[in-house]
Formats: structure tokens, sequence, C-alpha cells
């Protein structure tokens, strides 16, 4: 099983993708605009991790 998997994709040239580590569960915002990108944990409206629990 893979550690990450794409959950969310939107954009072609800007892309914003939704990735979840699937052993902790933490979602991570990636955004990529031409050469530049960055990774960041997606975050709750109380500054937490928002971690997808398995079903």
């Amino acid at each position: 099983m893979k550690r990450f998997e794409k959950v969310y994709s939107q954009g072609a040239v800007n892309v914003t993708e939704i990735w979840v580590d699937t052993e902790t569960g933490v979602n991570y915002l990636f955004h990529e605009d031409g050469y530049a990108g960055g990774l960041t944990p997606l975050l709750d409206k109380d500054g937490k991790p928002v971690v997808t629990r398995e079903a």
C-alpha cells in the first residue's frame, strides 16, 4: 500500500491537491504554480491538522 493517497485535484497549470497520509490520516494541501510549489498540513478552524479516519 502507498504511504500517501491523492484524494483531490484541481487545475492544470495552477494545481491544488489534497493528499492523505495512509498511516496517520493527516491531510496535506499541495499547491503548484509554474515552477514553484509547496506542501503543508491542512488545518481545521482551530489550527489542528485535519485527520481522515478509515471507514
